[in-house]
């Protein structure tokens, strides 16, 4: 069984402009943590050369993360190094219309460490999708983030997810949930 990490929109202006002017910084600051916790595991992946899997929203013109835009590169801390593979999307699940199932594949990978953003879309989307088509999931239930939405704070919406995607299965393939520092390869 190969264990392999997989990031997700882990991109400059993923979350900009969508808090309100109260608390937009601190949901910067929540994702600068966050952040800060995914590069930690992905440098222990890398420690012992487990596999990476960096994916990448590539949004329309007007989007926030606008191909091509300074909003659409990934964040520095996370930035792939020559053999890590980094996948394009254009939806929220990470599988949809892509090749990232044919990489996991390649690589061999059976279970998946999952973290990034947003949690209520591309994170959830794309773990319930994975447990669907095979792998085993963990999820960093403090590994992934979003903004507020609509009365819902960020905080909430984190919560709300860790609380009703550990254990999610299907067959004999679940979702799993473990702190960011707990997570090891090999």
């Amino acid at each position: 069984m190969t264990t392999g990490l997989l990031l997700i929109d882990v991109q400059n202006a993923i979350l900009k402009g969508l808090g309100s002017t109260r608390r937009q910084p601190l949901i910067d600051k929540t994702l600068d943590e966050t952040v800060a916790r995914l590069a930690e595991v992905l440098q222990r992946a890398r420690a012992v050369n487990a596999p990476v899997v960096i994916v990448q929203h590539d949004g329309h013109a007007s989007h926030r993360l606008a191909e091509g835009s300074e909003g659409w590169q990934l964040r520095d801390e996370i930035a792939p190094q020559d053999r890590e593979v980094v996948v394009h999307k254009r939806s929220c699940d990470s599988f949809f219309e892509t090749d990232l199932q044919a990489r996991l594949r390649e690589n061999g990978i059976t279970r998946l460490v999952v973290g990034g953003c947003m949690t209520q879309f591309c994170v959830d989307t794309t773990a319930r999708r994975a447990v669907s088509l095979g792998y085993d999931v963990t999820l960093m239930s403090d590994g992934h983030m979003t903004a507020d939405m609509g009365e819902l704070r960020f905080e909430q919406i984190i919560a709300h997810h860790n609380a009703v995607l550990d254990e999610f299965d299907a067959g004999s393939h679940e979702i799993r949930l473990a702190q960011a520092a707990a997570i090891n390869f090999g």
